[in-house]
């Protein structure tokens, strides 16, 4: 069955007029248009293409690739809003359609919207919605404390940043453990710090405990190395002084520092640290 919304490797059927007719193993058949056929082809060479709907409603296919697939989370432009609703550029030739109803804020041309692709059961097209929340499900987690994970950067928060993770779950990033300018649909690499109950899910940008103490101390020696083997930061440095320069806490500071002395790799003095 060809998937709206996906990417399919098909069999190149035959030549039509208006391009090449594909088809998938049990016979479903769908138009590259002649824009996207390859300039050398052979009958039933396979192609991946993004299969959705045209101006007309038909299923078509596409070796252009779009910005976001079906079931999956994209920051889009607005390209234009009409009284249906608005239209997103998302990289191919027909935009793609946000109702009205699922508009967060009221959408305007020329705006970047963190937008969610899914097909409408009711009219079998491919819409966007900038409720992403309703797409995710912490009921059932698919992650475990520690876990390394994919986030989004959805919405700001009064105590953080609300994440997208692995494109399931809804988490939160605390402001004590952002050193770093996030946006609205920055994507990120992250930790589970912590599963809360009700399964809420404390996410860090770094490693979490004992886990982070490689990562940064790695982080410390190169920035010695990048500056002649000298940084102008002691464990009595302002929190401040350490995240601009760092991007790291101060306790996550102490803890690497800590390490690398141990390790004789480094000498604490008054005025900073000195690589041995």
């Amino acid at each position: 069955m060809i998937k709206l919304g996906q990417y399919n490797t098909l069999e190149i059927l035959r030549e039509a007029e208006q391009g090449v007719y594909l088809a998938d193993e049990e016979g479903d058949e769908v138009l590259l248009p002649n824009r996207y056929v390859p300039e050398a082809f052979k009958i039933w060479d396979k192609i991946e293409v993004f299969v959705y709907l045209d101006n007309e409603e038909r299923p078509v296919a596409t070796t252009d690739r779009p910005y976001i697939i079906k079931d999956d989370f994209a920051l889009l432009r607005c390209n234009e809003v009409t009284q249906f609703g608005a239209f997103l550029d998302w990289g191919l030739v027909k935009e793609l359609f946000c109702p009205f109803k699922e508009q967060v804020f009221k959408m305007k041309p020329g705006g970047w919207y963190l937008v969610h692709c899914y097909l409408d059961d009711k009219t079998n097209r491919l819409v966007a919605s900038s409720k992403t929340n309703r797409f995710l499900d912490n009921k059932k987690l698919t992650v475990n404390q520690f876990d390394k994970v994919d986030l989004i950067a959805s919405h700001p928060s009064d105590i953080g940043w609300n994440v997208i993770v692995n494109k399931k779950h809804l988490g939160l990033i605390f402001k004590d453990s952002i050193f770093e300018d996030i946006n609205v649909g920055d994507k990120l690499e992250g930790i589970v710090k912590k599963i809360r109950p009700g399964n809420k899910l404390d996410i860090s940008l770094g490693q979490v405990g004992y886990r982070s103490i490689e990562p940064n101390a790695d982080r410390i020696m190169q920035e010695l190395k990048d500056n002649s083997g000298y940084l102008n930061l002691t464990d009595k440095s302002n929190p401040e002084a350490i995240k601009e320069i760092l991007q790291m806490s101060k306790k996550n500071f102490k803890k690497a520092i800590g390490t690398l002395y141990k390790k004789r790799l480094i000498e604490i003095k008054p005025d900073g640290i000195y690589l041995v």
